[in-house]
């Protein structure tokens, strides 16, 4: 009998293992190749030079603008003494002993003086990728985000040597200023906001007037919801969460699938931002795209104005604003397989979501708690709303940047003082906040997490690798749709298009400005518009498709759809675009030539 017990223990062992679902394997097998990376790859030190327009100020300091600020440089370098130069990196054994400074050189072919910000920054090659492909993947076969994101985390770290996660990863990451900015607008703002109309009922009186008005069934209330998305113009984020919250109730009423109406969302949130711009995208890419000794983007207002003229070029997400609107009108021959599917279920079954689906929002966020006695009013849904947009947009127009904590906040405190003046009692307005509180909890903690990958990524070099793979010896035809594919890549891994932006211009403007001079480019502004609107497009197509976006989640989260099911679902439509988009780019850039 002995003799069988080892065996005994090892056929319970064996069946233990091939219980084990392939998906912890692969978690295990990527936190391994990220230790294998910290222990025998070494890192590839690139220099990142941006010039940037200095002045000497009224105490006679050299200083440029920050955004609003004055920001006083304390020490200029010549370039060619600069140990962050290239050729010094090149020579470098171990690592920089600064990572950036600021250095000074002749423009080449003139005598103006050019100051730039350079900076030594790292890659790994290909294993630059790892942190976020380990995250996207898991993410695509366990369909469970929080675990995913957490094992990209473990990755970055581990392959940066940053074995203490909590200390050196997470709690940095958490507490930075942008974290905070997430937990104040959509823990408490957001989650408030949706949790004082789910205690009134606002949001279903505004679903059941609009029904009553402006909706006679499935296609109009698609409709209604594209018509929103043009509205919430003010950015990707503040768009998508008021188009999802306001749409919500209205498509579930109408039994439009959650998948069409993420779908909707997303693919008016991130391209009509970019596109109706009057809000802080063109004053953060502006600050990108300044080339030495090109006149036409010398100063903020050229490069602004060089922006909206570009916006011509935005093939991608002009083509994803019209294909949101035929899936609204329920031509769906260009929307996929998958939401053709959802359409179909939703229409003959009732089921808005799949089989299977995990929302990851609360359900009781969409529903309505109303107290005995208290008269919803679709006032109390609209009058904050519009309160909310007045702030965000004036705030722009007069300030220069959309105040949206100011306007989420104003619209949460006038919502509980409506409230509050109907009768509704404090602690039935307090358990109304915690309800949304607690709906958005686990959207919240998947964007810290996903916000944390991203940063991860951009520290081990993942876009720098991808954009380095270019070279400088590309065809000029061939130029736009590559960058597109690396933008694309860059921010599906990110879940930012402006992390994608920051590492993507710098690099890539003045590589389309030397390839249209160098190779005879007839019209090289309009050949650098093209390029320019290339990697724009590149970024927005992963802030709506990727799953560590932050759009993507709150597509997700206020239309009450599962996150992965969203994702899979608008892929298929998105990438179809970006082929369409890219064929358009290529033959606009034989044109110019």
């Amino acid at each position: 009998m002995s003799l069988q017990k080892p065996n005994k223990q090892r056929l319970a062992i064996e069946r233990l293992l091939l219980r084990v679902r392939p998906s912890f394997w692969a978690a295990v097998a990527c936190v391994l190749l990220g230790i294998y990376t910290n222990s025998f790859v070494s890192p590839t030190w690139v220099e990142q030079k941006t010039s940037m327009p200095v002045y000497v100020n009224n105490q006679g300091d050299f200083a440029y603008q920050e955004g609003q600020q004055e920001t006083v440089i304390v020490e200029i370098v010549p370039y060619a003494e600069s140990p962050l130069r290239q050729e010094a990196l090149e020579q470098l054994d171990g690592v920089p002993v600064m990572t950036t400074q600021w250095v000074v050189e002749s423009a080449e072919g003139s005598e103006e003086v050019v100051y730039s910000i350079i900076q030594a920054s790292p890659h790994f090659g290909i294993w630059s990728l790892l942190p976020a492909l380990a995250a996207v993947s898991l993410c695509l076969l366990t369909r469970e985000p929080l675990s995913s994101l957490f094992i990209g985390v473990l990755v970055g770290a581990f392959m940066l040597g940053k074995f203490n996660i909590l200390d050196e990863v997470l709690i940095p990451s958490f507490s930075t200023s942008n974290s905070a900015s997430i937990l104040l607008l959509y823990l408490w703002l957001l989650g408030g906001l949706l949790g004082i109309w789910s205690r009134t009922g606002a949001a279903q009186a505004f679903a059941n007037y609009t029904a009553a008005n402006f909706v006679r069934g499935p296609r109009s209330a698609k409709f209604v919801a594209w018509l929103l998305g043009l509205v919430f113009f003010q950015g990707g984020t503040i768009s998508t969460v008021l188009a999802g919250v306001a749409i919500k109730p209205l498509a579930d009423n109408n039994r439009v699938s959650h998948e069409e109406t993420s779908y909707i969302v997303d693919a008016t949130g991130a391209p009509v931002a970019s596109l109706l711009a009057f809000n802080a995208w063109p004053l953060f890419v502006q600050s990108l795209i300044f080339i030495p000794g090109v006149a036409f983007l010398s100063t903020d207002a050229d490069r602004i104005s060089f922006y909206f003229s570009s916006l011509i070029f935005s093939f991608y997400s002009i083509l994803s604003v019209l294909g949101a609107l035929l899936l609204s009108l329920n031509i769906t021959s260009f929307s996929g397989n998958a939401l053709q599917q959802a359409r179909r279920r939703a229409l003959n079954t009732g089921d808005l979501d799949a089989p299977g689906a995990n929302p990851i929002s609360a359900a009781e966020l969409h529903a309505s708690h109303v107290p005995d006695k208290y008269v919803p009013s679709v006032l109390e849904f609209v009058v904050p709303l519009a309160l909310l947009m007045v702030i965000a947009i004036g705030s722009f127009i007069i300030l220069g940047s959309p105040q949206v904590n100011w306007a989420f906040g104003s619209a949460l405190i006038l919502a509980v003082s409506i409230a509050l003046a109907k009768g509704m009692s404090l602690r039935e307005v307090v358990e109304g906040i915690g309800t949304g509180l607690k709906g958005v909890i686990v959207a919240v903690t998947i964007m810290m997490l996903a916000i944390t990958v991203g940063g991860i990524s951009a520290e081990s070099g993942g876009g720098l690798y991808l954009i380095e793979l270019l070279g400088d010896r590309i065809p000029y035809y061939v130029l736009p749709a590559s960058l597109l594919l690396l933008t694309i890549i860059t921010s599906f891994s990110t879940g930012s298009s402006w992390g994608t932006y920051a590492i993507a211009y710098p690099l890539a403007m003045p590589l389309a400005w030397a390839i249209a001079n160098n190779q005879g480019i007839g019209n090289p502004e309009l050949y650098l518009s093209i390029c320019f609107a290339c990697v724009l497009n590149g970024g927005v197509f992963g802030d709506q498709c990727s799953p560590i976006s932050d759009t993507t989640i709150l597509s997700a989260t206020t239309t009450g759809c599962d996150l992965m099911d969203h994702v899979k679902s608008q892929f298929v439509p998105a990438a179809m675009t970006a082929g369409a988009a890219a064929l358009l780019w290529t033959a606009s850039a034989l044109i110019v030539a």
